[in-house]
């Protein structure tokens, strides 16, 4: 499956772990978005690290990236693919998040953070310890270059989208900035504290001048992070060494974190040759997203030793939204009565029993687990919202919030089956001579992409489903940088992504859903909506100055989408499954509720001693 891109982790990460609040106007150490933080101002470390954990050893990891190489260090520019985990280590930011709350934001490269009680600015004083990998200090000048740069014609598209309401940025002396903001937004100081951080001299050519950021390519980065770059086998392996002059190693954020000296990376080429090299010993983590895999093919004598450890660490993530993309930009995928009918198909409970031995769950919408998730009827509150769109949104938008048709027998799913058939006629579809038709006598065929071959296995059912109503579906599986570059060009009928969810949805919905993002190559808008009510609830959604204000707008998007059937939800999981070496590496007792799979255990664990 497609696995959250850059985009997705830097939104992710930032909606998930970061925020800004306290009163307003007042410059504090950490800031709540909805509340207030959890951790008081002389806080000694987060509540769920070993702050004596000692430092050493090595981490050998597997690439959680589906590119069997890598072609460069620089991980913001469009082209081409970074090695795994790179961002993460090498780049601090301004703030930085707890796996233990959500929506707070804690000082990292700021000392201290301050939003104008207009909530039209948050001006941010750096740390003077704060130092680059080539000793120099982080000045306020690097971060409105950083800001520059990603705002720049070389980089995502994301970034301008998700940045759309930042005015600009003042350097207010040596190390205090200004992010100046368009309009009120309780999501936009939590955003710019969150934007990676670099030096100004990376991305020099040999006599000292700037190159342009798409040049920058195999320069090694200079961030302010806890690794560095250090031996590379280009196409095997990647290894980070840890920075023992960290410059904010003893700071209360980072206390009991970065305890490996070494993390290495390693890359294989398939999921079978990673899995035979787990279980040889080749490397001491790896998190499972395959239910097959942990079920039957997890086991083996470094398991019955004791040397390898399943492990399930259960998590209060929000649940994502991973689903079938249906792009609406093709002709036969522009009729949401199609689109339905393609939902009623599908049956996750045939796949549930059959392939995925109970261990996922269905995903409902956008915003599940969490506090964002739609229920039933709309309030007041959201029917004023959806109103002034009445006659452009489905009837059902109106009513109970959409469920995905979850039939439990084979009389549920041919009742399903003829449902999908009425819609298909309704929309002009009818078989002809044992074959679906439109009016013109064209037969109704589809193409689903994947740069997997194993994604074969969890569509059968649906293709076999669909072939009852006399759609043919293909599969196609490309190679991962033709499948990357038809992704961006939106050169697809239906693929598979794996949306990140968020506590703190905001202006990146405008990236994945909104209209003017639809004709953007390399969006995030894969469905290709184009819909003025999406666009008016992602406003109210960003706009919202209270909870109370934003959840009718997360509700009204939440609705839209579901009923306009731009994506068919697949599943989701509720717990990390990791396999670790228990002979190498120790682990804190605590679980945090909110960690990021292994980014856990990159940042808090540790090498056992010999």
């Amino acid at each position: 499956m497609q696995n959250c891109r850059m985009r997705y982790w830097l939104t992710c990460a930032l909606s998930a772990c970061l925020a800004l609040a306290a009163p307003a106007g007042w410059a504090a150490h950490a800031y709540a978005m909805w509340g207030e933080p959890a951790l008081p101002a002389d806080f000694a470390h987060l509540p769920y690290v070993n702050p004596q954990a000692p430092k050493g050893g090595e981490l050998r990891l597997v690439s959680n990236l589906r590119v069997s190489t890598f072609d460069k260090y620089n991980p913001f520019t469009i082209r081409g693919s970074a090695p795994a985990y790179l961002a993460a280590l090498m780049f601090d930011t301004l703030l930085v998040g707890s796996m233990d709350e959500t929506a707070t934001g804690y000082g990292l490269l700021a000392e201290d953070v301050s939003v104008a009680p207009d909530g039209l600015s948050a001006t941010f004083r750096l740390r003077p310890e704060a130092r680059f990998h080539n000793g120099k200090p982080v000045l306020a000048a690097d971060v409105q270059h950083s800001f520059d740069t990603l705002m720049g014609p070389h980089t995502s598209p994301a970034y301008k989208t998700l940045l759309a309401d930042v005015e600009g940025l003042e350097v207010l002396d040596e190390r205090t900035v200004r992010y100046r903001f368009r309009r009120p937004n309780r999501e936009l100081p939590l955003t710019v504290g969150g934007l990676p951080v670099f030096s100004r001299d990376w991305g020099r050519d040999e006599a000292g001048r700037p190159k342009p950021f798409d040049q920058v390519v195999m320069d090694i980065p200079i961030g302010s992070g806890p690794y560095r770059i250090g031996p590379v086998n280009f196409g095997k392996d990647i290894t980070y060494v840890r920075d023992p002059d960290y410059w904010a190693r003893d700071l209360p954020v980072r206390r009991g974190t970065a305890n490996f000296d070494r993390i290495l990376v390693k890359i294989y080429k398939d999921n079978t040759a990673r899995l035979e090299a787990l279980k040889a010993g080749e490397f001491d983590l790896m998190r499972f997203f395959s239910a097959g895999d942990w079920a039957r093919r997890v086991n083996g004598k470094k398991f019955d030793s004791g040397e390898l450890v399943k492990g399930e660490f259960a998590h209060r993530l929000p649940s994502g939204f991973q689903s079938f993309v249906l792009n609406t930009r093709r002709p036969l995928l522009a009729d949401r009565r199609v689109r339905e009918a393609l939902g009623l198909a599908f049956d996750f409970e045939w796949m549930s029993r059959r392939l995925f031995y109970g261990a996922y769950q269905r995903v409902h919408g956008l915003f599940g687990n969490t506090v964002c998730e739609t229920q039933g009827t709309p309030t007041a509150e959201e029917l004023a919202l959806l109103e002034p769109w009445r006659s452009v949104l489905p009837p059902a938008v109106f009513g109970p919030m959409f469920v995905p048709p979850a039939p439990e027998d084979a009389a549920a799913l041919r009742a399903n089956l003829r449902r999908a058939q009425a819609l298909l006629a309704e929309a002009g579809w009818t078989v002809q001579g044992g074959v679906l038709r439109n009016a013109r006598g064209e037969p109704f065929e589809l193409e689903y992409m994947d740069s997997s071959e194993g994604g074969m296995r969890t569509l059968s059912s649906w293709m076999h489903n669909l072939r009852k109503l006399g759609i043919v579906l293909r599969f196609r599986s490309v190679d991962f940088a033709l499948y990357q570059q038809r992704l961006q060009k939106f050169d697809f009928d239906i693929t598979t992504i794996a949306y990140q969810g968020t506590n703190n949805p905001g202006q990146e919905f405008a990236d994945l859903f909104g209209s003017q993002a639809a004709d953007q190559e390399d969006s995030g808008n894969f469905p290709g909506v184009k819909n003025p009510a999406v666009d008016a609830a992602i406003r109210a959604m960003v706009s919202a100055k209270t909870l109370e204000q934003m959840l009718p707008a997360c509700h009204a998007l939440e609705r839209i989408i579901a009923h306009e059937h731009y994506l068919i939800p697949q599943w989701s999981a509720g717990t990390h499954r990791m396999v670790y070496n228990a002979w190498r590496l120790a682990r804190p007792d605590v679980v945090p509720p909110y960690s990021p799979g292994e980014m856990w255990a990159v940042e808090t664990w540790w090498a056992r001693q010999p």
